[in-house]
């Protein structure tokens, strides 16, 4: 059940970043809103991911 869930998520994101290609040269609209929902959702994802590291990059010299 769990690999099935999976393999769904992983054909969304490869639709969704196949959009996002199609969208840049000009594709129909509809593909142009499943990118902008899908470069929408990387960014959630992107900035969720962030808080979680929270102060990081110095140096303790």
């Amino acid at each position: 059940m769990a690999e099935l869930i999976l393999a769904g998520i992983v054909v969304l994101v490869v639709g969704g970043c196949g959009c996002v290609f199609w969208a840049a040269r000009g594709g129909p609209r509809w593909a142009r809103v499943v990118a902008a929902v899908t470069l929408a959702a990387a960014e959630s994802v992107s900035r969720s991911g962030r808080k979680g590291l929270g102060r990081s990059g110095g140096s303790d010299d």
